[in-house]
Order: C-alpha cells, then sequence, then structure tokens
C-alpha cells in the first residue's frame, strides 16, 4: 500500500493539463441509455442559434426546477435525468439541441389491433414547456419498442405497422445482427412527426439502447445535411451568373491585347470588373462553405450510422440503407457539385486576375522603361547644355578677374608698374583663364568623389 500511495503522490505531483480531465470524458459522454421493451420514445431535434442554445439550457432548468430537481451546471452539455413519468434525454450540440423523451408502456392495455395508434412520450410531458423549446424543429420522431416474441412479424399482416406507417412506403429490414427488425416510412404523419417501429429479439437493455440510438442519429443527420440542399439550389444561380461573367471578362481581357479593336476596354476597368467579381465570388463562398462543409459531414454520419445498426433483407421490402442510397445520393450530389462549383469558380477567378495583373505589370515596366529612356536623353542633353554654361562661366569668371587685375594695374602704375594696365590684362587672361578651369574640374571631382 505504501507503495502505491507514493506512486499516486508522484503523479498528483506532476502539473495536468486543465483539458486532461474533459479530455478524457468525453469518451464517455452521451452513453445510450439501457432500454426495456415496450418503450415509447420520442426525439425532438431544434436548429438553434447560440443565444437559443443558451435558452435552451435555462428552458430545461426550468423543467428540473418546477419538479424540484437538481439544477443543470451553467457548462453542461447533456442531462439523462428521470421526472414525473419519463426521461428526458438532453443534448446541446455545435448548432443543433437534442430532446429525447422516454417511457415504459404497458401494451396490455393497447391489444393490437384495437387502438389506430401506440402512446407516445409526449403526453406525460408538460404541453406548455414543450411549447416554448427554444429554436426551429429540425426533426422529429416518435419511435416505439416492442419486444419481438409479442407479435407476428410480418408487416404485411402485422396491425400495428398498417395502422401507424403508411403501407404503401413502408419499409424495413433485419437489424442488429437479425436481433431486430425495423420499420419505417420517412414520412411526417398528420401529427408532425415520423414514426419507426423497433421489435427487439433477445436482446440486452445496452443493445436496444445503441440500436435506439443510431436510428434517432440517422433520422437526425438525415435532415440535418438535407440543410445544405436548399443553399446549393439558391447558389446556382449566382454561380451560373458569375461564371457568364467571368467568360465575358476573359474574352474582354483577350481582345484588349489585339491592335485596333475599337471595343477594347482598358485594363484598369478590366481590373476593376475582376476585382467586383472576385469579391462577389468570395463573398458567396464564405456564405455557404460552413453549410457545405457541415452537410458532407453529416451525410457520412448517415452512412456510418447504417453500417453500425447491421442490416440484412426482408422479403418484399426495401432496406434504410437503398431507402438512403436511391433518395439521398441527388441531394449529396447536388451539394458536393455547387462546393466543387464554387472552389473551381474561385481558382479561375484568382488564375485570370494573376494574369492580367502580370500583364498590367509588364505594361508599366515597359512604360517605366520608356521613362527612363526620355530621362536618360534628357539627361544627356542637360549634361551638353551644362558643359556649355560651365565654358561661359570659365570666360565670364575670367573676365571679371582680369578686369579686376586691370583695376590694380592702374593703381600700380603710379607705383611705378613697368606695364601699361592694357598689357597687363592681357598677359594675365590665360593664366587666369587656365586658373579659372582648373578650379571647376578639381570642384566637379569632389562632387563626385562624394557620390
Amino acid at each position: 500500500m505504501s507503495n502505491l500511495s507514493q506512486r499516486l503522490q508522484t503523479v498528483q505531483q506532476v502539473v495536468q493539463h486543465p483539458l486532461r480531465v474533459a479530455l478524457h470524458n468525453e469518451i464517455h459522454a452521451r452513453p445510450p441509455e439501457a432500454l426495456t421493451a415496450p418503450i415509447a420514445i420520442t426525439h425532438i431535434v431544434m436548429l438553434c442559434s447560440e443565444d437559443e442554445r443558451n435558452l435552451s439550457r435555462a428552458h430545461v432548468a426550468k423543467l428540473l426546477r418546477d419538479h424540484h430537481l437538481p439544477q443543470l451546471d451553467d457548462h453542461a452539455t447533456h442531462i439523462r435525468m428521470d421526472i414525473a413519468g419519463f426521461r428526458l434525454r438532453w443534448e446541446l450540440h455545435t448548432e443543433f439541441v437534442n430532446y429525447t423523451f422516454m417511457r415504459n408502456i404497458d401494451l396490455a392495455e393497447f391489444p393490437e389491433g384495437t387502438q389506430p395508434l401506440l402512446p407516445t412520450a409526449l403526453e406525460v410531458v408538460p404541453q406548455a414547456w414543450l411549447a416554448g423549446l427554444p429554436g426551429q424543429n429540425v426533426s422529429s420522431a416518435h419511435l416505439w419498442v416492442m419486444k419481438q416474441h409479442e407479435f407476428q412479424i410480418k408487416p404485411q399482416s402485422n396491425a400495428w405497422c398498417k395502422a401507424i406507417l403508411n403501407e404503401d412506403t413502408l419499409l424495413g429490414s433485419n437489424v442488429a445482427g437479425g436481433f431486430a427488425q425495423v420499420f419505417t416510412d420517412f414520412a411526417i404523419h398528420a401529427d408532425g412527426y415520423s414514426r419507426v417501429l423497433v421489435f427487439a429479439g433477445d436482446m440486452t437493455q445496452r443493445r436496444i439502447g445503441r440500436l435506439v440510438l443510431r436510428l434517432i442519429e440517422i433520422e437526425t443527420y438525415r435532415m440535418l445535411a438535407l440543410l445544405g440542399l436548399p443553399v446549393a439550389r439558391q447558389s446556382a444561380h449566382a454561380l451560373m451568373q458569375q461564371e457568364t461573367e467571368l467568360v465575358d471578362l476573359a474574352q474582354a481581357i483577350r481582345s484588349s491585347g489585339s491592335m485596333g479593336n475599337p471595343d477594347q476596354l482598358d485594363d484598369a476597368k478590366l481590373l476593376d470588373r475582376l476585382t467586383l467579381l472576385a469579391g462577389q465570388v468570395e463573398s458567396q463562398y464564405a456564405a455557404t462553405h460552413s453549410r457545405f462543409s457541415a452537410s458532407t459531414a453529416y451525410f457520412k454520419l448517415v452512412d456510418d450510422r447504417i453500417k453500425e445498426i447491421d442490416e440484412s433483407r426482408l422479403p418484399g421490402l426495401q432496406t434504410i440503407r437503398e431507402f438512403m442510397d436511391r433518395r439521398l445520393t441527388p441531394a449529396r450530389s447536388t451539394c458536393e457539385w455547387a462546393a466543387k462549383r464554387q472552389d473551381a469558380l474561385s481558382t479561375r477567378v484568382s488564375r485570370i486576375s494573376n494574369l492580367l495583373s502580370t500583364r498590367v505589370e509588364i505594361e508599366q515596366q515597359q512604360s517605366s522603361q520608356a521613362l527612363l529612356s526620355t530621362m536618360n536623353s534628357r539627361q544627356d542633353l542637360q549634361l551638353k547644355l551644362q558643359s556649355t554654361v560651365e565654358g561661359l562661366s570659365v570666360a565670364a569668371i575670367t573676365y571679371y578677374i582680369v578686369g579686376l587685375i586691370g583695376y590694380v594695374a592702374k593703381g600700380a602704375q603710379k607705383m611705378n608698374w613697368p606695364l601699361s594696365s592694357e598689357m597687363t590684362s592681357a598677359i594675365a587672361v590665360p593664366f587666369v583663364a587656365l586658373l579659372v578651369w582648373w578650379s571647376l574640374k578639381r570642384v566637379h571631382r569632389k562632387i563626385k568623389g562624394h557620390r
């Protein structure tokens, strides 16, 4: 025991990640219920915004408070609790909230064929509270689990199947490796709920719970996946317009490069049009990408859940997988096609933008080269003019200096200077001019040395 205590203390001394316990418990979160047949189950899915998700938590807390039950934690994302004759399973997800109501029923009170409908779990749920569920209902289903040995499971003759489900659209299969049978019609009935009948054979309560959970998830994820279909249809018209605009722009860019075309547009206007189109494409992509990505994930979950129920065919009936493959494939293809079409259009716009930008850049470089050539010509002319001015400057400076020397020579004659002022100026001219020229050259060399 001392060694064990020492090891436990060593583990506790190690710095723990703040999310370690939460991440560890994630694999144990939201386990399936242990269900005993016969049982009535109602599952409701509400599509919620962030505020409505918080309101959902408060709404469940109100139900618990009204029945004097322990309250929810402020950060709770799911609960399972017995409440006055029914069991509630509440789950908070990223964009929707699940409400599952369960109650055991006594089929002795409802002999087969004597009632048009089986009792539902909602009959014992407070109706005022139920009507106030936050969000928008996207999926609702009644599900009944009954013991298989109590009925003659032939859907064509079973009274419950005929009374509860539409016989024309009835489908069913053996599930759970043949230990159960499931029947549904994937229809929304007059009460606003779809319906599923499950006949469980020799199965444990946990296994029945896992089967029911998978069936509920198939219905839930099927509806959530289809939320991308209206978005795909709406985006199709915009995509068509944008593709037409891109074709026109590509043709205009091609025409603008040909000489003598009277209808050619300048590159600046083409670039403005292309920039506007790119903004429209990216805006639509941002608005729809998350929905298409979510639909892809939900379609994948539907496939996984159908695989997990382990279906096999019942004579004369279509299986759930066959129904989903036939009915969901067009919707899935439409969503995938819209997403791929958006990606392709974005890539094409980017490619044409790069081509036009490259052409504009080349034209700018050519214009810059022409400007540099003109500047070089002007600089050469300026140098020539500067040389001419420098020559004139040497003459002017020499003239003024020689003039000063002439004045000095006139004064010097009174001091017995032997030469006249004119002779003195004439002799000084070449020496002064040479000195001035040499001085200017020296100044030029110093300036060039500092560059």
